[in-house]
């Protein structure tokens, strides 16, 4: 009912990526990605390291081979050796002269293909090498890794849309829990969670706390409710009982302090009935057609403060004058009484603005709303802190929308809005 901002409002929506959902199945994408790069990498090096260590097997008995056969043939290279220097690669050579044994050297600077060699000196200088052809291994491992490639990406199809549908089912729950917290902070004490998931996890345990908040504070509220009321209805008889004793006092300014404050007392026993019976949903509206402007104009003449009342557009509205006579009142004194300056009430058809030039209404009133004796702020006076209270209350027994915010040039401005769905016979 007032102009403050729903802590729940403004939540991410559905394709937002400040979605729980979205980031979860983010999350989950980036996990499973990684997983399969991980994998796949152990995979491609494992079956690379097999594949060289096979390669250099098959190298070192070969070269053992045809040494054997060199030295057999009296120092002739057996076919399929390499015995001139100058076609080995220098780092081979360079590896052979250094450890003066078997060397291996793996080129993938030929054209075709990649070549693994080996070769070792047979003496007299000489150096004696095969190679072994390893295009077979690089085009295995390759297709390897195109199935790694092909699987991983089968699977983040399956995981993907799957943990959308998980996020979105977690999602809902909590969407469900917020709906009812938000309809608990709107009023709504008697709403609940009910069972949200299975027993155990974390959803359903938020949301036996939101249930078991809800319950204490409908309690609380109840209690003072009931408090309110009893207190008003127990001080009335008394009161009126002293309202009539203070007219039998001889006239006097004695008399008259006690008068003025017996008056004050007796408005606020009113007041707290009024209000426990708006706590108690006891109230009902007596609508009928009435010009807005004239109404105003006419409750601003009951108050006795001075306010200047410019009326736009006197419209007929379709709303309880009583009711609408009560609000007016309460904004206006509240005006004089914690703001500062000149009143100025503005009635344009449906919507009556009240401002004062003072403060301007404190932080805490706005973000909470009105609350019984509490005014918020000591710049804005002394008082009981239930004219707003009423007010917002009695406007939403007409169906109104009363809105409380801080002019910009300084000042409280209090909307109230009436409904102006109908349109009154001719």
């Amino acid at each position: 009912m007032t102009g403050a901002r729903h802590p729940f409002a403004g939540g991410p929506g559905l394709w937002s990526w400040r979605s729980l959902r979205w980031k979860i199945a983010a999350l989950v994408i980036a996990a499973s990605c990684g997983v399969a790069l991980a994998v796949g990498g152990l995979v491609h090096q494992a079956t690379a390291n097999r594949f060289q260590k096979e390669a250099y097997g098959r190298a070192e008995l070969s070269l053992e081979s045809s040494v054997a056969k060199y030295h057999r043939n009296g120092g002739v290279p057996p076919e399929g050796t390499e015995y001139d220097q100058a076609e080995m690669p220098p780092e081979l050579l360079s590896r052979v002269r250094s450890e003066n044994g078997i060397a291996f050297w793996y080129d993938e600077t030929e054209r075709d293909g990649p070549w693994l060699w080996a070769a070792q000196p047979v003496g007299g200088g000489e150096i004696l090498g095969v190679t072994t052809h390893m295009g077979t291994e690089e085009r295995e491992l390759a297709a390897l890794d195109r199935t790694i490639i092909k699987v991983s990406g089968t699977t983040l199809l399956v995981i993907v849309p799957l943990s959308v549908l998980l996020t979105e089912l977690l999602s809902r729950r909590l969407r469900h829990v917020a709906r009812t917290a938000r309809r608990i902070a709107d009023g709504e004490l008697d709403a609940r969670t009910g069972k949200v998931g299975h027993d155990g996890d974390e959803v359903t345990g938020i949301a036996a706390a939101v249930d078991s908040m809800a319950q204490s504070l409908q309690q609380r509220l109840l209690d003072e409710q009931r408090f309110t009321a009893d207190v008003a209805h127990e001080l009335r008889t008394p009161l009126m009982g002293l309202v009539t004793s203070t007219e039998l006092l001889p006239d006097g300014p004695a008399t008259e302090l006690v008068r003025d404050r017996v008056s004050v007392l007796r408005a606020l026993v009113e007041d707290l009935l009024e209000i426990s019976r708006l706590d108690a949903g006891a109230e009902a509206s007596d609508a009928r057609f009435v010009p807005v402007g004239s109404v105003v104009e006419a409750s601003v003449t009951r108050t006795g403060e001075p306010a200047l009342t410019t009326v736009v557009d006197n419209r007929q509205v379709s709303t309880d004058p009583r009711r609408l006579d009560r609000i007016i009142a309460n904004l206006v004194l509240n005006a004089h009484r914690h703001g500062g300056g000149r009143v100025e009430v503005r009635v344009d058809g449906p919507t009556v603005v009240v401002r004062d030039h003072g403060p301007g209404f404190p932080a805490a009133l706005l973000a909470d709303g009105p609350q019984r004796f509490r005014t918020g702020a000591s710049e804005r006076g002394h008082g009981h802190g239930l004219g707003l209270t009423i007010a917002v209350g009695q406007a939403r027994v007409i169906g109104a929308s009363l809105e409380l915010a801080n002019a910009p040039d300084g000042g409280a401005v209090a909307v109230l809005r009436l409904p102006d769905g109908d349109r009154p016979p001719d």
